[in-house]
């Protein structure tokens, strides 16, 4: 093999996800269905047009009063798109699929042998020295606590989170939770139904262990409630005809595996945090789109690039937390190569 000081980033590189989640679909019922085999109806996508009036931060030229009244004059016509439970069922059920897959750190394309073989040893030593524990329990945190129901968590009286793992077809175990009995925000709590499943996802990490859970929450939020798929982006909105646009699978309100994963990866807490922001989802930069910040910089070099590469490429130990978030992007997935570009 050849020497650290000779081998450079490969500019073909890339892994694949080892948290697979599917869409997550949306039905209604009532909360003491929620333990019987009863057949929920799905929550479908209805649309509706409304009129709303004149919200927004006036420029200065349009704030005479006569304007402003001519403004307000003219409707704000919108046709969107909504959900809601039907006016007997009081609680949302959210159920989807998770595989966890082995092979972390091992790239799915990589143009460089010296460099693969480099990355492999690297990450060897990682899992000898560390192993996937830390992480898996951070995983298994954020299927407890519900974090992946996104705004559906907020203002729901009761969340019960059911999670089964699937071996040929069957529930082989099961684990049940109480989701706000867990913190958003740290994840210092401990039974013994989480580490059982922490120590799944490890295996299933590891490689040792075919894993495929089946994850179902159960969200008692009330009669009639509103609930929240996601929402669709659509750059042409004149041609789509609506405000705003919600994601079904068959016609069945959804929630798209990316935002599923977002939510499952929320585990940083190792980034400069003079925020107090709490957990964020891991990303090279730490990027956060609702605060529109980066919270790892490269100028820092508290990125994944500059930790990956003192890592990899001059065998510079980072300290044991950042290696657990240079290891949870290798499980996030990605392309990283290096394009020589300038």
């Amino acid at each position: 093999m050849a020497t650290t000081s000779t081998i450079k980033t490969a500019s073909v590189l890339a892994f694949e996800r080892k948290l697979d989640p599917s869409d997550a679909l949306f039905a209604a019922g009532t909360w003491e269905q929620r333990s019987a085999s009863h057949n929920w109806p799905a929550v479908e996508v209805r649309t509706k047009s409304v009129r709303g009036t004149i919200s927004n931060r006036l420029k200065t030229k349009e704030q005479d009063p006569a304007k402003l009244d001519a403004a307000i004059e003219s409707p704000n016509l919108q046709t969107v798109d909504v959900a809601t439970l039907p006016a007997d069922a009081d609680t949302l059920k959210v159920s989807f699929t998770l595989r966890v897959l082995g092979g972390t750190g091992t790239p799915s394309a990589c143009n460089s042998a010296d460099y693969q073989a480099k990355l492999l040893a690297t990450v060897q030593t990682y899992t000898q020295s560390q192993g996937f524990g830390e992480l898996a329990r951070r995983y298994a945190h954020n299927l407890a606590n519900g974090r992946f129901l996104w705004r559906n968590r907020l203002g729901s009286e009761q969340i019960e989170v059911q999670v089964a793992q699937w071996v040929q077809g069957q529930a082989a175990q099961s684990w049940t939770f109480d989701a706000l009995g867990h913190s958003l925000r740290d994840f210092s709590a401990s039974s013994t139904d989480l580490t059982e499943m922490a120590a799944l996802l490890e295996r299933g990490l590891g490689g040792s262990h075919h894993v495929l859970l089946q994850v179902t929450a159960y969200v008692r939020v009330g009669a009639g409630q509103e609930v929240f798929p996601s929402q669709e982006l659509i750059l042409d909105k004149e041609k789509a005809g609506k405000s705003k646009t919600l994601y079904t699978v068959n016609k069945i309100a959804a929630m798209h595996s990316q935002k599923l994963g977002n939510a499952i990866r929320t585990v940083d807490t190792w980034y400069p945090d003079e925020d107090g922001l709490g957990p964020i989802a891991v990303e090279p930069y730490g990027s956060v789109t609702s605060q529109g910040k980066a919270y790892r910089q490269p100028k820092a070099k508290m990125d994944f690039y500059s930790q990956f590469d003192a890592w990899v490429l001059r065998d510079q130990v980072p300290e044991v937390t950042q290696q657990h978030y240079i290891i949870a992007n290798l499980v996030r997935g990605g392309v990283f190569g290096d394009s020589g570009k300038d």
